[in-house]
């Protein structure tokens, strides 16, 4: 398999346009590509003749239908004679149109949703100091302060690594310069 840049993400009710040059699989010598994606749906991506080159122009209309997830896909050369063969493979994450979505969608990512819910626990057990109690044979058992905290700094850290990612930073951490004379 070779790497032929297939979006990792694409963005339904915007225009999915690209472009894929494969010396062995010319368009122009009988050759197509599909892209086959299955996860929360099923859609088939057919490409069109660009001189030797292959041409994927799904327009927004379409794209606007797509159903936010993971999918998997398969992209495939396919030979006028019936020949088939798998150029690449993987996952692909289709995100939800904006324009489509209703005023209480929360796009908050898992991280700052998890932060968010340990941090009013944290301001809550303020005032609650039993770490389990028991009333008429039922039992109630809450995680540990210490856990909690250790928890909170996990995903804070992995909410500003999501950050850095976002605004183009490096996801590492600091940047350290070198210069060798």
């Amino acid at each position: 398999m070779s790497c032929i840049r297939f979006p990792k993400i694409i963005t339904a009710g915007i225009t999915l346009n690209f472009w894929v040059n494969l010396t062995a699989y010319p368009a122009s010598n009988g050759w197509s590509l599909v892209a086959y994606l299955r996860g929360n749906s099923a859609i088939d991506l057919q490409s069109q003749v660009d001189g030797n080159q292959h041409l994927f122009n799904i327009p927004a209309e379409i794209t606007k239908n797509y159903k936010a997830g993971h999918y998997g896909y398969s992209l495939r050369a396919i030979y006028s004679t019936g020949l088939i063969d798998e150029i690449e493979s993987g996952v692909v994450e289709i995100k939800a149109d904006l324009a489509s979505l209703t005023d209480n969608t929360d796009l908050r990512s898992h991280a700052q949703k998890t932060l968010a819910a340990i941090e009013a626990v944290i301001e809550n057990r303020a005032t609650l100091d039993q770490e389990r109690y028991r009333i008429n044979n039922r039992e109630l058992y809450r995680t540990p302060f210490d856990t909690l905290v250790k928890l909170r700094g996990f995903y804070r850290a992995e909410v500003a690594r999501e950050q850095a990612k976002a605004c183009g930073k490096s996801v590492f951490g600091k940047v350290i310069r070198v210069r060798l004379e």
